[in-house]
């Protein structure tokens, strides 16, 4: 059963985590709530990675290990700027641009070196890629909310498309 829920697991967390912070962008949940869910994910990263460090060995799921550790510390990031007082808006923002780049990487990566629907990977890492320079654009440029809402979709999408190609295919 553990083995089914690491493989099959992220499916639903990946669109998850970016349905909640698109919520908490559009201030649906209290701080306190993003805290706890920084809690969660950090946990979520470290069991899933300890859990699965052997099966991440080579290959692409080696570059996914990376991934997971690279997204670690981004995550442990955000968490340190919610624990904050008053929070670290940039250092949260970096987290979430820090969590479109990286699986991007990891999608390009993968679309390289698979045999089956490799574009899925390589347009998810565009997409994840093009979130990223718009929700950074937006908050630079000072734009208004809809562009940070536009990253953060292109982002879901993206990295959604990559894992849930991922389950079906393998």
């Amino acid at each position: 059963m553990l083995r089914r829920l690491r493989e099959n697991g992220p499916v639903v967390l990946v669109p998850l985590a970016w349905t909640f912070v698109t919520a908490a962008h559009l201030d649906l949940v209290a701080l306190r709530t993003v805290l706890i869910a920084h809690l969660v994910m950090d946990a979520i990263i470290v069991a899933f990675t300890v859990v699965s460090w052997r099966d991440m060995t080579q290959g692409v799921l080696r570059a996914w290990k990376l991934v997971l550790l690279a997204g670690l510390g981004a995550t442990l990031a955000g968490t340190a700027g919610l624990l904050a007082s008053p929070p670290v808006d940039p250092l949260l923002s970096l987290t979430v641009v820090a969590w479109m780049l990286i699986p991007a990487a990891g999608l390009a990566y993968t679309g390289q070196h698979v045999a089956e629907a490799p574009w899925v990977y390589s347009v998810g890492a565009l997409l994840s890629g093009a979130g990223a320079v718009v929700y950074a654009g937006t908050l630079l440029v000072g734009l208004p909310a809809p562009g940070l809402l536009a990253g953060l979709t292109l982002a879901n999408v993206g990295q959604t498309a990559g894992i849930v190609n991922a389950v079906y295919q393998y």
